[in-house]
């Protein structure tokens, strides 16, 4: 199979920080449904659906527009809604706090542990056990398989089951992701993944729900397609399906189409090439850094296998990553923040892409205002937000490519 086919040399001034893999399968499956003439919700989708399930070990795997769509059927399946708070990390995709907000509910942040940058269980135990009376109830948590590493799924359960909340996982990052054998997604009541091109199996958007519960696999079925009790290939396949369908839910147009589904099929039948590519670049990367003491690469804990959706670093220009309980000097970290972002430009005007991690989303307009919230009050989000840096990480990467990426960020450290 012929992937990326070698470009002109031109193009090798820059190095993206993430680049698809596509060849002539996902042209033609593309063009196959073109000529079918199917072009929605149906067998293409579906197909996707049987494969995605089948990898990651679930029972369910419904498609659907993005990852944020997923998270929101999830949330309004599980019957998340005003009054009801749910405990997000304060370092992640904006999605994730957005969705709570989609469904009336309350997003409470809670801060992460900086070594794996998911959320930090013990600070999920310190506001439940702490937290004033309030209007508002917690009914749900929403782990962050963030980069392409697990959270820590099996205290997050523990602390669920405690105090009677649901587990919504969001798995955006987390495709080729594995905790004790157990795949990203498949230790929540439903696990939300993305396709998003930055990904490591891309639809162009798009996103999937997978879930082992027959109840909440079935409302989000009819969620996602306007609260229809039938999608429209179940009754182009059936006897009579010229009948519109009973409309008993209010619902939405979450649906992914057939020509997104074709993609999703071309890209499962690459996902293990992928998969060992992304995480043959980071080892090669995890050797090249190995004595940059201000570069702390990803932490992988043991019995965990990392997706490598990102190769994500803290800046730590004294070598040592700031703790939990100690005193954090905030104008040094400023000083800091300035560097990092210095270098970034510097490597962006060399052609080379990096990004932050993600955001810290208590520190985002639209959550500070409304929740009165300060930057430090959650101080290892904080700390992320203005510390991370994500080198360039895809499969067909080449090691020439790292060096240079390494070679220069060393030199804009110096």
């Amino acid at each position: 199979m012929s992937v990326n086919p070698r470009p002109h040399k031109e193009s090798f001034k820059r190095i993206p920080i993430a680049k698809p893999v596509f060849s002539a399968s996902e042209e033609e499956a593309l063009l196959e449904v073109l000529r079918s003439g199917w072009l929605v919700q149906g067998p293409k989708v579906n197909a996707f659906e049987k494969l995605f399930r089948h990898f990651i070990g679930a029972k369910y795997a419904l498609a659907v527009t993005s990852c944020t769509s997923a998270l929101h059927l999830a949330l309004a399946a599980a019957g998340i809604g005003p009054g009801d708070e749910v405990l997000v990390p304060a370092f992640t995709f904006i999605a994730t706090a957005n969705v709570v907000e989609y469904t009336g509910a309350r997003p409470v942040f809670i801060d992460i542990d900086l070594e794996t940058y998911t959320i930090d269980c013990t600070k999920i135990r310190k506001y439940l056990s702490e937290r004033p009376e309030a209007q508002t109830r917690p009914r749900c948590i929403i782990p962050v398989s963030l980069f392409g590493l697990c959270a820590d799924m099996e205290k997050v359960n523990k602390i669920a089951f405690k105090h009677g909340l649901s587990v919504i996982e969001d798995a955006a990052c987390g495709f080729g992701a594995r905790r004790h054998g157990h795949h990203a997604g498949t230790e929540a009541l439903a696990g939300c993944f993305s396709f998003h091109p930055r990904k490591a199996i891309t639809t162009g958007e798009g996103g999937m729900v997978v879930t082992n519960d027959d109840h909440l696999a079935k409302t989000i079925q009819a969620l996602r397609n306007h609260g229809a009790s039938k999608t429209d290939f179940e009754r182009h396949l059936e006897h009579g399906g010229s009948l519109l369908p009973e409309y008993d839910k209010l619902g939405y147009n979450y649906r992914m189409t057939d020509l997104q589904g074709a993609l999703g099929v071309a890209q499962m039948e690459k996902a293990e090439m992928i998969l060992k590519g992304r995480k043959q670049a980071a080892a090669w990367y995890d050797e090249l850094l190995a004595q940059v003491t201000e570069i702390k690469t990803p932490f992988v804990p043991g019995g965990y296998e990392h997706g490598f959706q990102s190769y994500v670093c803290l800046y730590q220009p004294d070598g040592e990553t700031p703790k939990v309980g100690r005193d954090i000097d905030w104008n040094k970290i400023n000083v800091w923040n300035r560097t990092r972002n210095r270098v970034m430009a510097q490597l962006e005007a060399m052609g080379i892409s990096l990004r932050q991690g993600t955001h810290a989303v208590h520190t985002l307009g639209y959550y500070k205002k409304k929740y009165a919230l300060q930057d430090h009050d959650y101080p290892m989000a904080y700390l992320a937000d203005r510390l991370s840096l994500a080198l360039p990480l895809y499969y067909g990467i080449t090691r020439q490519e790292q060096r240079t990426v390494v070679e220069k960020l060393k030199q804009c450290l110096s």
